[in-house]
């Protein structure tokens, strides 16, 4: 069985970068992060690529995709569904909204305000929504792939800390370079590629690979690497408040995908260190939050703790 996992991952991987070039590292992100089962959030300037990528994801895995496009005037039942009255049975019907499928979308997701982004907290949480006192389960496997352009950007919003901490990773794109964005071009000249990538992973074969990754050694060793990287960003002079408990759990669970991502069925080091960045930046607050975008400074404050962290032998 796991190997059956090893093989998922790959063909995974393959299957994205065929339209994806040049990418590799934001390819295997989003397989950890599905293989995690949790959510990634792709935050870059437009037109590099981010829904590209989300997209390509999609149709590798054979189930229900949708595709939210947030806006200013969105609301939270656009998202979730709502009751709707059936005039011949004479009672109230729940009609699922698009966040009912195994991969969504959330595209340009700080285009709309903070209430209507809330929608999503339970989803991503819970893997269920609640309409009126009734919970609805989310179909399995469920993973939310959020692209968003930097809040400087004219009509953007800034997501909410609650909102943030739900994401296992936060990851830019990035230009491609030239070799690629040439590929891009020649071919781009009949149409979408992605449109005709081919499903190479079934619902079930997701599922496993997701219990496959909760079966990932994790030495005592790593664990207490990973907790004193977690107490540095607490107890950072810069940092207002640090990586929660919560936070901790999706780095150790994080850690363990990209160890079966990488054919391993244990977590190195170097697990540890390549997803640090990407998994805890957005989730501490620095003391300068209303002076501007901190983003990068967080990022190299974080890669600094790494350099002074101990790493087990």
């Amino acid at each position: 069985m796991t190997r059956e996992a090893y093989d998922t991952s790959r063909r995974l991987r393959e299957n994205i970068e065929q339209v994806v070039f040049g990418k590799s590292e934001v390819v295997q992100m989003l397989v950890v992060a599905l293989l995690a089962g949790e959510h990634i959030l792709l935050e870059d300037v437009p037109g590099v690529g981010k829904t590209l990528a989300a997209k390509a994801l999609a149709h590798s895995i054979d189930g229900k995709f949708n595709r939210l496009q947030f806006t200013p005037d969105l609301l939270p039942s656009d998202i979730t569904g709502s009751m709707v009255y059936r005039s011949d049975r004479r009672e109230f019907e729940f009609h699922p909204g698009p966040i009912f499928a195994n991969v969504v979308l959330a595209d340009e997701i700080n285009r709309a305000p903070p209430r209507t982004q809330s929608a999503l907290l339970e989803a991503m949480s819970e893997g269920s929504v609640s309409i009126d006192g009734v919970t609805h389960p989310l179909p399995q496997p469920f993973i939310v792939v959020a692209t968003q352009n930097p809040f400087e950007f004219e009509g953007t919003y800034a997501l909410p800390e609650s909102q943030l901490d739900r994401f296992l990773l936060r990851t830019s794109i990035g230009y491609a370079p030239r070799r690629w964005e040439r590929e891009v071009l020649v071919t781009h000249r009949s149409g979408e590629p992605v449109n005709q990538l081919p499903a190479v992973a079934s619902l079930q074969a997701i599922r496993d690979a997701q219990e496959r990754v909760r079966e990932v050694v994790f030495e005592d060793s790593l664990i207490n690497y990973l907790l004193d990287i977690i107490e540095a960003t607490r107890t950072h002079s810069e940092f207002e408040y640090g990586v929660s408990t919560r936070g901790a759990l999706s780095f150790y669970r994080g850690c363990q995908a990209r160890a079966l991502s990488e054919s391993r069925d244990f977590v190195t080091p170097d697990d540890i260190k390549s997803l640090a960045v990407a998994t805890l930046a957005h989730r501490v607050v620095h003391d300068s939050l209303f002076q501007g975008p901190t983003r990068h400074l967080v990022e190299k404050q974080i890669a600094s703790i790494l350099e002074q962290v101990e790493v087990p032998l």
